[in-house]
């Protein structure tokens, strides 16, 4: 289970709970085990900063990283070799600490196979980890963009707050037989109702932690808090770490 934030700076609520000395990422590091690299979608890090970055993390310690919107909104998935090239030529300087890659789709992106096909099977040729999408667009939500999303093994993010009710669980790839076994499920929650904003009230947090009891074990959970606005999800994150500890 892989509990972290959108970033990693530190509200003035939660520092308590974060203590010690360095830098905002290694006092986060010591405490939470993964964070969600945000900044790379708008603007691209030399290779020298993601070396930093995980030189001050655990080994234990994994990152996902979220493709440029140069790939995702301007070019919309297509003529990217090149971008992807770049861009994964800079997130090689997180080395192993590197678990995950984030395709955001803009919410005007319909569905369509043959792009997207494209696009991360071409993926797949370049990068050997775990790729996470989050559509927002209804027709990804179809039994027919499921089963594409599966048969090339990207997983879809389960979001909050969820525009269509299949929105809020893990889809597309969840393992060879469909159950989450050896798949990643990877979960954004952008805080409700005010997103980006709101902080999530105990017993919403306490619903997603029986939630992710369910699934089976060898599942590579991963549960972002992207309600960083307000200060709220580190707090968030270390109440549903503290619930899936007990």
């Amino acid at each position: 289970m892989r509990i972290g934030t959108a970033g990693w700076s530190i509200s003035r609520e939660a520092a308590g709970s974060l203590p010690g000395e360095g830098q905002h990422l290694q006092r986060y590091a010591r405490v939470l085990n993964c964070a969600e690299i945000n900044s790379s979608f708008h603007r691209s890090h030399r290779l020298q900063v993601y070396q930093r970055w995980a030189a001050q993390t655990p080994p234990g310690f994994r990152f996902s990283a979220k493709l440029p919107r140069s790939i995702t909104h301007q070019a919309r998935l297509r003529r990217a070799r090149k971008p992807l090239q770049d861009f994964l030529a800079e997130v090689a300087g997180l080395g192993d600490r590197l678990a995950v890659l984030l395709v955001q789709l803009p919410p005007g992106f319909a569905f369509e196979a043959r792009p997207v096909r494209g696009f991360f099977s071409l993926l797949a040729e370049l990068f050997a980890g775990s790729v996470v999408c989050e559509p927002r667009h209804e027709s990804w939500f179809l039994p027919s963009a499921e089963r594409a999303l599966a048969a090339l093994k990207v997983s879809r993010a389960a979001v909050d707050p969820a525009r269509w009710p299949q929105a809020a669980r893990p889809g597309g790839w969840l393992g060879p037989r469909g159950d989450g076994n050896g798949a990643l499920l990877y979960h954004r929650w952008h805080g409700s109702p005010r997103m980006y904003w709101s902080r999530y009230e105990r017993p919403w947090v306490s619903e997603r932690a029986s939630e992710l009891r369910a699934w089976p074990a060898d599942a590579d959970c991963w549960c972002i808090f992207d309600n960083t606005a307000g200060g709220g999800a580190t707090s968030n994150a270390l109440e549903l770490q503290q619930m899936l500890q007990r």
